[in-house]
Formats: structure tokens, C-alpha cells, sequence
């Protein structure tokens, strides 16, 4: 069983209606008990980072996150926002992040950008995954994804991007530690390469290390 948190920010039904189609069986977990009865976890995310660690602080779910994706290993997605809260902070605030992979938010550099508006990074972009098999399995190297950020997360250990994406310069798509792992873009929103990518997730062997 699949479980997509649900602490008040994100596509929760989005993922869900995905998952659907796909008759791949899953949960959208408002409670801790519900959250630890799961064996692969989505954390979707919109907005600004502050207020998604608040939400997802205040949300009683916190403790049983942190339980299954540091103590049980369970494999967790984030998504969007949901990924930039696995670093431990972000320029767009405040608030210290779950702190799951060593790194940082950091406002993406717009000098480096040729075109006006230069943010939010916002449409179909090509993402260049570093190995085409997990998360990326059959993807190839031209699949496209939906973006919608104005940060972006830099790894403190470059083997932990997964992929990336060309925006003024390199930047993580995707980044991964062990059964943790994150995409920047919305797959939700990204037709048959996040459909594709969404049901890969759900197919990964339980525990595995990246």
C-alpha cells in the first residue's frame, strides 16, 4: 500500500486519481496511525516553504514520518516543495527542513537567465536523469516534466542528484539517498512521463538503496 500525505498542502487527489488508473492500491494518510500502516510514502508540497513544515508540523503526522523514513526505511517521494523539505533550510525562509539529505534551498540565480519573466521557473522543461533505471526506469534521456518553482535544492553530496534540469544553468530535478527521494517537477501534472514515473516509485523494492 501506497501512502500520499495529506497535511493540507499539495495535489493529494491528483496523485491519488493517478494512482487509480493505474489500479495501484493506495491511501491518503490525514493520521499517524493511517501514515504508519503504508509501505511507500509520496509528501506532495505547494507553496512556500515555511508554511509547509508549519502544516506539516501542526498536522500530528510528523513524528510517524520521521519513524518510517529514518527508523523502517520506508521509500518516500516528495514532490515540488515536498522535496525541498528534506534539506535543512531554504533562503525562502526561516523554518529548519525535515533535514532527511544534507543540503540546502537556495533561490534560483536569475542574472543566469536570458529570458523575462525569469520566475518562477514555470512549464514542460527536459529532465536528464544520471541512471535510467528506479525512479527513471524507462524514461530515457528526452522525457519531459512539469515545473513550477522559484528555488531550487543544491545537494551538499553530488551523488545525491539523481537528475537534473537545464534552467540558467544545471539544476536538481530529482535528488536521492537510500530510500529517500525527491523531484522538483510535478509528475501529477506531467501526463504519461509522470504517470510513468509515479508508477515506478510504487514498484520499487522495499528498502532499497539507491
Amino acid at each position: 500500500m501506497l501512502g500520499i500525505v495529506n497535511y493540507g498542502l499539495g495535489n493529494v487527489q491528483a496523485f491519488a486519481n493517478v494512482y487509480k488508473h493505474a489500479n495501484l492500491p493506495h491511501l491518503i494518510c490525514s493520521t499517524a496511525d493511517e501514515l504508519r500502516s503504508v509501505q511507500r510514502i509520496i509528501l506532495p508540497g505547494v507553496g512556500a516553504f515555511d508554511q509547509a513544515m508549519a502544516m506539516l508540523n501542526e498536522s500530528g503526522m510528523r513524528d510517524a514520518l520521521d519513524e518510517q523514513v529514518l527508523v523502517h526505511k520506508t521509500p518516500v517521494l516528495g514532490v515540488c516543495v515536498g522535496m525541498q523539505m528534506m534539506g535543512h533550510s531554504s533562503d525562502e525562509g526561516g523554518a529548519p527542513g525535515l533535514g532527511w539529505i544534507d543540503g540546502t534551498v537556495r533561490r534560483i540565480d536569475t542574472s543566469q537567465l536570458a529570458h523575462k519573466p525569469s520566475l518562477p521557473h514555470m512549464g514542460w522543461n527536459d529532465v536528464t536523469p544520471r541512471q535510467e533505471e528506479g525512479l527513471f526506469e524507462g524514461l530515457g534521456q528526452d522525457a519531459l516534466f512539469y515545473f513550477l518553482h522559484s528555488y531550487c535544492f543544491i545537494c551538499a553530496d553530488q551523488s545525491h542528484t539523481l537528475a537534473e534540469s537545464e534552467y540558467g544553468g544545471a539544476i536538481a530535478a530529482a535528488i536521492a539517498r537510500d530510500n529517500i527521494y525527491g523531484v522538483q517537477f510535478h509528475p501529477e501534472k506531467s501526463h504519461s512521463y509522470g504517470i510513468r514515473l509515479l508508477s515506478n516509485f510504487a514498484r520499487l523494492p522495499l528498502n532499497q538503496a539507491t
